[in-house]
This record gives structure tokens, sequence and C-alpha cells, in this order.
């Protein structure tokens, strides 16, 4: 039986040179996926899926990774890829779950559920960073592949895009912490108002800055956010008040507790394709 010819699609192929192999392989709707969050200590995480139609039309002019555009740029993109999109998906994970489950397991189930979510059935899954099983399709996990695959960059904004509205409303329900600008990231001005205000409810307190400074960091991860509206209330108190500061400041680090570092590349500077399945 002959062995269907590798597939070496360069880096800088463009933006559309992974897809468009694929597509010449039989792979006609290919989806991407990514997600919007992980190193914020405040706020959703929230994933996203996209298929963009093949040709002309699925070429958006601005379209790149969403961290790489201007919000007036990623706007401008996320409009773009709505209209054409041949299908899209947006899931929106709360804070209080991803401490309950922890963020690479809410990252991963996230991604599944937004690609289990398309209207159109996708014959290829393109990830960026982590695989995602459970699919029953072929897919392949790609570094940095918001940069390499338009249509997980078109998931990239849709996801970033997302949560910045989130965000910015949620800096209307707790003022004082600048969600609107920082979006829930760890910069100065943040942690600075988690110090003096402590945390609110939008906050993850699986993180180690948030748990620090909400006085219950030698606790397990999973214990720290309250489970209930009764026991959520008794610690919270009203919905649009902050917590209370009941410990001294911590670690600034926004990443969760037990979180591992994200592994290396499952492909190298070439994506390498065997007979169009990883």
């Amino acid at each position: 039986m002959l062995t269907p010819p590798r597939t070496v699609v360069r880096r800088d192929g463009g933006l559309y040179a992974l897809e468009r192999a694929l597509q010449r392989r039989g792979f006609r709707q290919v989806a991407g996926a990514d997600e919007a969050g992980r190193g914020a200590c405040a706020g959703p995480l929230v994933a996203a899926a996209a298929i963009l139609p093949e040709g002309r039309r699925g070429e958006i002019e601005e379209l790149a990774d969403s961290k790489l555009l201007t919000p007036a740029a990623r706007e401008r993109v996320y409009r773009e890829v709505v209209a054409r999109a041949l299908a899209y998906a947006v899931v929106v994970v709360p804070a209080e779950e991803v401490d309950a489950r922890g963020l690479h397991v809410c990252n991963l189930a996230a991604m599944r559920r937004a690609l289990a979510s398309l209207a159109t059935r996708p014959d290829y899954v393109l990830t960026d960073g982590f695989g995602v099983d459970g699919l029953d399709v072929p897919g392949l996990a790609v570094w940095k592949g918001d940069r390499v695959a338009a249509c997980v960059a078109a998931a990239s904004v849709l996801a970033k895009v997302t949560r910045d509205r989130i965000m910015v409303d949620l800096d209307g329900r707790y003022p004082g912490y600048g969600f609107a600008e920082h979006k829930g990231y760890i910069t100065a001005e943040h942690s600075a108002a988690l110090r003096e205000r402590g945390p609110c409810r939008e906050h993850r307190f699986s993180y180690v800055n948030v748990a620090a400074v909400s006085g219950r960091d030698g606790r397990p991860p999973r214990a720290r956010r309250p489970v209930g509206r009764e026991a959520e209330a008794a610690l919270f108190g009203r919905p649009d008040e902050p917590m209370e500061h009941s410990g001294a400041p911590g670690g600034t680090v926004g990443v969760a507790l037990g979180e591992q570092p994200r592994p290396p590349a499952s492909v190298g500077e070439d994506v390498v394709m065997e007979g169009g399945v990883r």
C-alpha cells in the first residue's frame, strides 16, 4: 500500500497556507479553536471555534492573532468573522467553574464544547497549543496557532472580543478594579486594587495572588471559593460589594496553583502532516 505523500507547510507560507493544504487533501471544513483569559486572575475564560469558507470569501483583511490587533481592529475583524464564517461558536466559563475544575481542564473542555457546538461539522480541527481529544475528527495542535492558521486567528478574535466586552460590563458592576482597562490581567494597577479592596466575586480564588489577599492562601485551591448561594452571600456580602480585605498582600503572579506550564510545541517550525492527519 502506497503511503500518501508528505505535506510540509512552512510558517512563512502565510496565515491561510495550512488550511489550504488541508483542503487540498480533502479536508474541506477546517475549524480553528482558541481561548482568551488563561492568564487573567479575574473574569471568565472564553473559548471560541470558527470555520472560515474556502477561497477569497474566507480571506479577512486585518485578520491576525487577536493579541497583535488594536481594540478597534479586533472589533472590525470580529464583525467580518461573524458575517463570513460558515459556523462559529463561543463558550464562556465563569471564574467559579475555573476555581472548581482547574484552569487546564476548563480550557480543554471549553474548546471541546465550542467545537462541538459548531452548526457545520468540521472535517479537521486546528487548536492553539493544546490538543483536544473526544472530537471524533482528526486534528492538530499548533504552537502559536493564532499566528499560523486563519481559522485559529478568527477563533482568537471571537474569544478576545467576547471576553473584553464582558470585562467592560463587569467594570460597571464592580468599580474600582479597572476591569475595563486591564481586563482582569495582573497589572500594577490591578494588584494595587486587590491589595486595597480585596477580591470580588469575579476573581479566581485558585490563583495565588488572589488567594494571598483573600487570607486563604494556606488552603487547597478548590476550597477557596464557597459553594452555593448561601455560603457565597455569607462570605461576600451584597453582590455590588467587593470582599473585605482580610489578609496581608502576597504574591502577584496570575498563575493558577498547581497549573503546569504550557507544554512544548507539538510541531516544529514547519507543520508536517502525514496523509493529512496527526
